[in-house]
């Protein structure tokens, strides 16, 4: 009987990783340190597909080179027994991105406390878009799939005092647009208009999908 594929997510995102598990399938991780730059000017959800599967093509190239990756101990409680992939191990490959798009302004993470604040005084009291790309390689044949998501997502009005309080929290310094739809940054968050997991930072829904052009079914 074939091994069921493993799914191994590139990602350091505890988020994702959190989300990835609701799946019910076994899931390593393995930290991509891929490049995130892209050219001026590319669409939004055309850079967080090419982020995606850049990630995910990283990983692919760290299971060939080294024929076994470690998995950060930290996680490896949280994801099963084993703490190495080995090379030929079945298995789907995921990496994803999100960005935060206001007016043709692209915001990822805050670089620090003050870019954090800009952004949240110019998301505050508007509708912006949230993109976030999924890719998928079976490491075994190079196979891959790619999908972006595109997520409406409306902010109250924040004064600058209410803005500085929550930078201070620390919570919005690795969130793409500063900010937490399932932290203390529901707090402002007025509506969701789409998926939003995709917001969180990994749809699974369309994941799901993804997975079955696979064979993988999620229970």
């Amino acid at each position: 009987m074939e091994k069921q594929p493993v799914l191994i997510l590139a990602s350091s995102s505890p988020r994702r990783q959190e989300l990835i598990r609701m799946l019910g399938l076994p899931v390593r991780i393995v930290v991509s340190h891929a490049d995130e730059t892209v050219e001026p000017g590319t669409a939004p959800d055309a850079m967080v597909e090419q982020l995606a599967l850049r990630k995910a093509e990283a990983v692919g190239r760290q299971l060939r080179t080294s024929g076994a990756v470690s998995v950060p101990s930290d996680n490896a409680a949280n994801f099963g027994t084993s703490t190495n992939i080995q090379d030929g191990e079945p298995g789907i490959i995921i990496g994803a991105d999100t960005i935060v798009v206001l007016d043709g302004t692209v915001y990822g993470k805050p670089i620090d406390a003050e870019d954090a604040f800009r952004m949240l005084k110019r998301l505050q009291g508007a509708v912006h878009q949230v993109f976030t790309g999924i890719a998928c390689i079976d490491q075994r044949t190079g196979r891959s799939t790619v999908q972006s998501i595109k997520t409406d997502v409306t902010l109250q009005a924040l004064t600058d005092e209410q803005i500085r309080r929550y930078v201070a929290t620390g919570e919005p310094m690795d969130k793409a647009g500063s900010y937490a739809v399932q932290g203390l940054g529901s707090t402002f968050v007025v509506r969701v208009d789409g998926d939003y997991y995709s917001v969180v930072g990994l749809s699974l829904h369309a994941l799901s999908g993804m997975l079955q052009q696979f064979g993988i079914a999620v229970p």
